[in-house]
């Protein structure tokens, strides 16, 4: 069993950067956005389902999925929304688990922003959470998305909240400083995983 570590942050919190690094040791990283971009791809069994209850009007021109047009059906729709969630939520999870089984790294990261959320700590051994100042989560992602404040700020409030993430982390890593202080601290937690793995061999 492939030993796992959840990784998890709020928005703007520089969970991509942090992975970047984790995978520049070598280290297989599944990530949940991508994998959820991946059960909706032309031919799978979720796209052709989605299709065939929404109408072929979510489809683009090439048969990929529309997703402004599929949040659009979703967004005011709660009934609508259910249905996606429970089409696609266990289709994912299935996926990860795939993905996880089959990393050839000394062990992987599971990256979801909703990690904690919906409940995927439970397929880790440790859980690391990507913290930084809540006004640096906004400026950063304002900067990066151009969004307004109070899309930014809507978000955050759907995600859990930054005390709840860090009663949850097993392990913390601190992002507002630099390239170089977030490298270190992934070094340092990259040896202790591996001394994990090692002794979970034994």
């Amino acid at each position: 069993m492939t030993y796992v570590v959840g990784l998890t942050g709020g928005i703007g919190s520089g969970k991509s950067a942090t992975t970047a690094q984790f995978e520049t040791l070598g280290i297989t990283v599944i990530d949940a956005d991508i994998v959820a971009r991946q059960v909706v791809m032309p031919g799978t069994p979720c796209l052709k389902a989605i299709a065939e209850h929404f109408g072929p009007q979510i489809l683009s021109q090439e048969g990929q999925l529309d997703r402004k047009a599929l949040r659009q059906k979703v967004f005011s729709n709660p009934e609508e929304k259910n249905w996606l969630n429970e089409l696609l939520h266990p289709a994912i999870r299935q996926e990860i688990l795939t993905q996880l089984e089959q990393a050839q790294s000394p062990y992987a990261i599971l990256s979801a922003p909703l990690l904690l959320e919906n409940g995927l700590e439970q397929y880790c051994q440790r859980v690391i959470v990507v913290d930084v100042p809540e006004t640096t989560q906004i400026e950063r992602t304002v900067q990066r998305d151009d969004s307004p404040r109070t899309e930014v700020e809507a978000i955050m409030a759907a995600q859990l909240s930054r005390e709840k993430r860090l009663e949850k982390a097993d392990d913390v890593l601190h992002n507002d400083g630099s390239l170089e202080m977030l490298q270190k601290q992934v070094n340092d937690l990259h040896q202790r995983y591996l001394a994990a793995t090692v002794a979970q061999e034994k």
